[in-house]
């Protein structure tokens, strides 16, 4: 028997409405999940504009209802945390460690925006009887998912909330990730972190787990500065607008780093324009990397590049769900991770359009959707 529920549907038109759902009984491979909270981030208002009609939302955490017959480790009434990093195991990336870009079931690496055809199950989730498409195969923005199993992580947390727990889906993730997974950041090293929104914080919170000695924070908006204070930055910097690259701020980096530079510099603006930003904050042999995902076309002066700099483009910070997330977890357990103080603002489903405002305009680090 179906289950009816309120969901936020796009058409690709740059709008979207909240709709009635059918979500049907879980395939043999499939989980049910009640959606408890959906954490909120630009790739969402992007996805409304992605011209194909989608169940929006890829952040989550919520309960698990049913699981298929061939599902293990998993029972209703479990608590769990979705992710869009589905993975099959047997593809070349899965065997070489890259569960992110798996061949056959990511999103992203494998069938571009939104929904890989054949892997998820397009006629268990229907709107008037047709069947709707789930944004990165989970759409979390809906009552009720119908995902694979693959994309749910089992939350072993008694204390965290369900509102903290949606958030490590991706922003959480991506920044943790890109820290400890990819630029791999040692002890007693010095971070720059560009733009300290979300994803931004948690790259500020991965390097400080990481144990970077000096972590410099740097946006154009004093409020998000003394956030970033409090998320463990230890130095920040006041940029400006019409800083072209950000090349000012670099100077001021390079003399607050024995004018060198920082070991790690993380663009986190998802400003084409400040690609480059990072490899001008780095010092001979540092790495720069580039966080936020930014797909335009933009020019590089190669001379930034110079001596022996590594620019990397890290996708979902290389997650591993079921290594990663119950890491974070963990870290957020032992009180070395803040994600209840991330959440600025809760809504439910029918002010999602206060919820984007709120979000483009820079007045949250995080809004969440939360579901009765």
């Amino acid at each position: 028997m179906p289950i009816t529920c309120k969901a936020a549907i796009t058409n690709g038109d740059g709008s979207f409405t909240i709709e009635d759902i059918e979500v049907h009984d879980p395939q043999a491979d499939e989980v049910l999940v009640k959606i408890m909270a959906a954490g909120l981030c630009h790739t969402d208002h992007d996805s409304l504009s992605w011209g194909k009609q989608l169940i929006i939302g890829h952040e989550g955490a919520g309960v698990v209802i049913k699981t298929g017959s061939k599902v293990t480790g998993l029972a209703p009434g479990d608590k769990v945390i979705l992710n869009w990093a589905m993975h099959c195991g047997h593809c070349f990336q899965c065997l070489a460690g890259n569960q992110h870009l798996c061949e056959v079931a990511s999103p992203v690496a494998a069938g571009g925006n939104g929904y890989t055809p054949g892997h998820a199950h397009p006629s268990g989730t229907t709107l008037n009887g047709l069947p709707v498409l789930r944004s990165f195969n989970i759409g979390t923005l809906a009552g009720y998912t119908l995902v694979k199993a693959s994309a749910v992580v089992k939350n072993a947390s008694t204390n965290m909330s369900f509102q903290a727990a949606s958030i490590i889906s991706c922003g959480v993730m991506t920044g943790y990730g890109s820290v400890l997974n990819a630029a791999k950041v040692k002890v007693g090293s010095s971070v720059v972190v560009l733009g300290t929104g979300g994803v931004g914080l948690n790259v500020i919170q991965g390097a400080k787990i990481a144990g970077a000695a000096m972590i410099i924070a740097i946006d154009i908006n004093q409020n998000r500065l003394n956030m970033a204070v409090k998320f463990g930055a230890t130095h920040t910097l006041l940029a400006y607008k019409t800083d072209t690259g950000l090349l000012q701020a670099a100077q001021k980096v390079k003399t607050m780093t024995h004018n060198r530079g920082a070991d790690y510099a993380f663009e986190c603006t998802a400003i084409p324009e400040l690609g480059a930003a990072p490899l001008a904050m780095v010092r001979n042999a540092g790495t720069a990397v580039q966080v936020s995902g930014i797909e335009q076309d933009i020019t590089i002066d190669m001379r930034f590049f110079e001596w022996d700099k590594i620019y990397i483009n890290p996708l979902y910070g290389k997650c591993r769900p079921q290594i990663d997330f119950p890491d974070i977890v963990q870290h957020y357990e032992d009180g070395n991770l803040m994600l209840e103080e991330m959440i600025t603002r809760t809504y439910k489903i029918n002010e999602l359009d206060k919820a984007f405002d709120d979000m483009l305009k820079g007045r949250n680090a995080k809004g969440v959707i939360v579901f009765d």
